[in-house]
């Protein structure tokens, strides 16, 4: 009887790890779960999310309030004007608006989306293929998954693998998630659909 009920148990267990299910981040509504650094703006305007230059024309970030280690990220952007920005991973804000951590570009045609930059530290460590940048549709909705498990990442644009990389000082890194606005102005990209999945010791 007590190893019927142990079985049981650890199968409520296995059942409760597996029924992690994806989770928005943004809610369509407001900016709840988040949080602005920098003066750039970040506003929903028909359940999208957006962000737009402001008149400093510096780098701005909306970051996650929770911390993610291992998960796959799901997201739609469009570019619109510039389209210069990124989505940021096991990073953090330790002052200021500097950044500590990586950065899976979104970018303009053939500026790399889809590869892997550490700011303020060793710059790009993997770009898309040349003949991958073509995957980008700019001015149009695309579609944006980023894989972060271990020291592994993977990023697949519209469906296309850009890039994956190992890396063991992403595999030591912790921090949360959160989108860029890159500096200059002129900038603006909607964003919407934003879903992860975690991975962890639970599963």
């Amino acid at each position: 009887m007590k190893k019927i009920l142990l079985a049981a148990m650890a199968g409520c267990i296995v059942s409760a790890a597996v029924a992690q299910q994806k989770q928005k981040l943004f809610n369509g509504k407001d900016l709840t779960g988040w949080t602005i650094h920098g003066t750039e703006k970040w506003y929903v305007k028909k359940g999208e999310l957006v962000c737009e230059s402001g008149p400093d024309k510096q780098y701005g970030y909306l970051s996650t309030n929770k911390n993610y280690k291992n998960f796959v990220l799901t997201l739609e952007f469009k570019q619109e004007a510039d389209g210069n920005s990124g989505v940021f991973f096991r990073s953090s804000i330790p002052e200021g608006v500097k950044i500590s951590g990586w950065q899976a570009e979104v970018a303009p045609l053939n500026h790399h989306t889809g590869g892997i930059y550490e700011s303020y530290g060793r710059g790009w460590l993997i770009q898309p293929k040349p003949e991958d940048e073509q995957y980008l549709k700019p001015g149009e909705w695309n579609t944006y998954q980023l894989k972060v498990v271990g020291d592994e990442v993977t990023t697949w644009l519209n469906g296309h693998q850009m890039i994956t990389l190992k890396d063991a000082k992403i595999g030591e890194g912790t921090g949360f998630i959160a989108l860029q606005i890159h500096d200059g102005g002129g900038i603006k990209v909607r964003w919407r659909n934003i879903e992860i999945e975690e991975y962890g010791a639970q599963e």
